[in-house]
């Protein structure tokens, strides 16, 4: 097991920059996922720590040593793909054991490593199947299973789960969280899905255009977001996002763009007279008689909860509520918000205030 350090990493594609300065510190046997939307440069940092991506500037370290110019073989490192990368024509114990018999292991050795990997993935009865022979799942394991008889000091994971139909994911993620809880392995693992990060990460990192947006705890990004952006896309349903500004007559009042007052815990006095976005989680408010008025204007059930899409003056406004509602679309509600759990951003920084 190792850490890995990204220090001022940089790369560029001719003359487009795809990575602008990167710095992570990742501990010894930590968990850390990479997460972003599509194009932010999450895949690109994961494989510069590979080696199959070359660096333009900056510093990769794994276990303090310097690997920027260290073949991928060298640099003890185990890779699973999106598409599993099995070879067709090989069982499952073969697969399993390609790497090591590229070393020239001896058979004791390789049945040493290969078998109890097997145990732990489920693999056992699987050993003689070929890969066509298996679900989706099953071969998930089976690329898993190939990177841990490498016994490397750094798992890497790209994208692993999304081609996994819904459930399957649920339970690959909870697989992947135990095994490493077991192992103990460093890994950094890349997803655009951040519901895999929240629940499966020790530490999340959030990209957005080849820079890191902000770096913490899945909680810790959830209840304190840097920004927009990340507040934005840290959570599901998203936060609600209202434009307006603080009512002039009272610090403890946002007034939006169509008039609707909101309440507020706390603001800032540099707040005062800016253009703000006031955030609100869907979680964080009730309806309630005499409360906000709201227009009801989609509702979807999920049966433990109903969400709800709700016309507040101008904007729509998405609400989730543990409890079943009979309001039809049209239908006129009172909402209450819990001012202590709501935000304020820059409009135009996007950075946050409160």
């Amino acid at each position: 097991m190792a850490s890995v350090e990204f220090a001022n990493v940089r790369k560029s594609f001719g003359t487009h920059p795809v990575i602008k300065g990167v710095d992570i510190e990742i501990a010894d046997g930590e968990f850390v996922i990479l997460v972003g939307p599509s194009g932010c440069g999450k895949s690109t940092l994961l494989r510069m720590l590979a080696g199959l991506e070359n660096i333009s500037a900056g510093e990769i370290r794994i276990g303090g040593q310097v690997v920027n110019n260290l073949a991928p073989k060298e640099r003890d490192i185990a890779m699973v793909f999106q598409n599993y990368a099995l070879y067709p024509h090989m069982t499952v114990a073969d697969n399993m054991a390609f790497s090591l018999k590229l070393k020239g292991a001896a058979r004791s050795e390789i049945d040493k490593r290969v078998k109890p990997a097997a145990e732990i993935l489920g693999l056992t009865p699987l050993l003689d199947r070929f890969p066509r022979q298996l679900s989706g799942g099953q071969r998930q394991r089976v690329a898993m299973g190939r990177a841990i008889v490498r016994d490397p000091q750094v798992f890497l994971f790209d994208e692993p789960l999304s081609n996994l139909d819904a459930k399957l994911r649920v339970a690959m993620r909870a697989e992947i969280k135990e095994l490493h809880q077991r192992l103990k392995t460093t890994t950094v693992y890349v997803t655009h899905d951040q519901i895999e990060a929240m629940t499966m990460a020790d530490k999340i990192v959030v990209m957005h255009d080849g820079i890191v947006e902000q770096i913490g705890a899945p909680l810790e990004l959830y209840d304190q977001p840097a920004n927009l952006f990340v507040a934005s896309f840290i959570g599901s349903p998203a936060m609600n996002m209202i434009k307006g500004k603080l009512d002039p007559d009272s610090a403890l009042k946002f007034k939006s763009e169509s008039g609707v007052e909101l309440p507020v815990a706390k603001a800032p006095e540099s707040a005062k007279g800016r253009n703000l976005i006031y955030g609100l989680r869907p979680e964080h408010m009730t309806i309630a008689a005499g409360g906000i008025p709201a227009e009801v204007v989609v509702i979807e059930p999920t049966g433990s909860e109903t969400q709800m899409i709700m016309r507040v003056g101008t904007d729509l406004v998405t609400g989730v509520f543990h409890q079943r509602i009979s309001a039809k679309p049209g239908e006129k509600i009172g909402l209450s918000i819990h001012a202590e759990a709501t935000y304020l951003f820059d409009a135009e920084t996007g950075k946050r205030l409160v």
